[in-house]
């Protein structure tokens, strides 16, 4: 049977009767008549079915894309049809596109979620092993640098220890000593209960001598000096200072590298020595003012609890904190752009992925000489 369309137009209506049998066979010929009608300024389409006698999925799958496509330009669209087996039909195939589109947006948000998840790990490995070839190039550096002890740079080294280690004095000073404060004030509370008011000489001495001055001092010095080292060697990589140094025969690793690392890992040791002190003193004032512990009842007491070892723990600490934060922080240097938003956005990642070292390095610290009774 013959399939017939017939157009009904007043004003901005349209209607769309169909009439016959609509197969797949027909579906071409309905296309090129509904490609040859202006349907402009037409606000609603009628799909008159009351005279189709038979559809197939083909043709019901055309009906629901027209429905579609006219609904999607702001069309009001409407189905007129009687027959239940044709409904039956065109509401199965609407039910399919609906479970199809589904299924298609779910696997592109899986598709796309995994895709990212594999470049953000990508990305981390990639950089992990670009870190790995820049230490084994330090490593090669030093040795060379260490060969002879006319290669060693005294200048520079001590130029980097009154930057990175004498200036920071003020700073790590005063933020142990506010730290000793802190921790012996909470302390104080929970000792003043149980009448144990002495044993805050043992608490203090062993936290803070073994663990948190180093701690403190390191992360300190990430902020500080670590993100100077990023700043000053991206600034130069962006003036193009490094490519002139090898353009002129100078090894940037043993004047700016080298120096750097190795005045870091002087200077550490001697701040977390001084955070000792000043973090003790804030400690030993709580204790004096809150528990009424005297300054030589709080020495005494220290002199025979804490052991030496704690203190060399803590100062032994200082050279790996500080090749970590110095390697991180000239690695993300060198890692720079030409541009200056790649000097904050490396700094920044300089500063939080040196914390993050040296608190994974502390943690295997502890669980390394806790293992050996150390």
């Amino acid at each position: 049977m013959q399939t017939i369309l017939h157009f009904t137009q007043s004003d901005s209506f349209l209607s769309l009767d169909f009439s016959g049998e609509l197969t797949l066979y027909s579906i071409t010929q309905l296309e090129r008549q509904m490609m040859q009608k202006d349907v402009s300024g037409v606000k609603t389409i009628e799909l008159n079915l009351i005279s189709v006698s038979f559809i197939d999925t083909a043709a019901a799958i055309f009906l629901v894309k027209m429905e579609e496509f006219f609904s999607g330009k702001g069309v009001k669209c409407s189905l007129v049809c009687e027959n239940q087996t044709l409904l039956s039909t065109l509401e199965l195939v609407k039910m399919q596109r609906i479970i199809t589109k589904l299924e298609t947006q779910s696997q592109l948000k899986k598709s796309s979620f995994l895709e990212k998840k594999l470049k953000d790990i990508n990305t981390y490995l990639s950089g992990f092993v670009s870190f790995v070839a820049f230490l084994g190039k330090l490593f090669v550096a030093k040795m060379l640098y260490l060969k002879s002890f006319k290669n060693i740079r005294f200048k520079e080294i001590a130029y980097e220890i009154n930057e990175s280690g004498i200036k920071a004095l003020g700073i790590v000073a005063l933020t142990s000593f506010l730290i000793g404060l802190v921790v012996a004030y909470q302390s104080a509370f929970q000792l003043k209960t149980y009448g144990a008011n002495i044993y805050i000489v043992d608490m203090l001495g062993i936290s803070i001598l073994r663990e948190l001055a180093p701690l403190i001092t390191a992360i300190v010095i990430a902020g500080r000096s670590g993100s100077a080292f990023t700043a000053q060697i991206g600034a130069m990589k962006i003036t193009q200072e490094l490519d002139a140094m090898k353009t002129m025969g100078f090894n940037p690793f043993s004047y700016l590298v080298l120096p750097r690392i190795i005045a870091l890992m002087i200077a550490l040791p001697i701040l977390i020595f001084v955070a000792d002190i000043m973090a003790m003193i804030g400690g030993m004032i709580v204790a004096n003012i809150d528990l009424g512990i005297s300054t030589d009842l709080f020495l005494d007491r220290f002199r025979e609890v804490i052991a030496a070892k704690n203190f060399f723990i803590g100062i032994i600490k200082g050279p790996f904190f500080a090749f970590l934060i110095a390697s991180i922080a000239i690695y993300r240097g060198l890692g720079v752009k030409d541009d200056t938003q790649s000097i904050g956005f490396h700094t920044t990642k300089s500063v939080v992925e040196s914390i993050f070292a040296v608190i994974v390095c502390d943690a295997a610290f502890s669980i390394a000489l806790t293992n050996l009774g150390i």
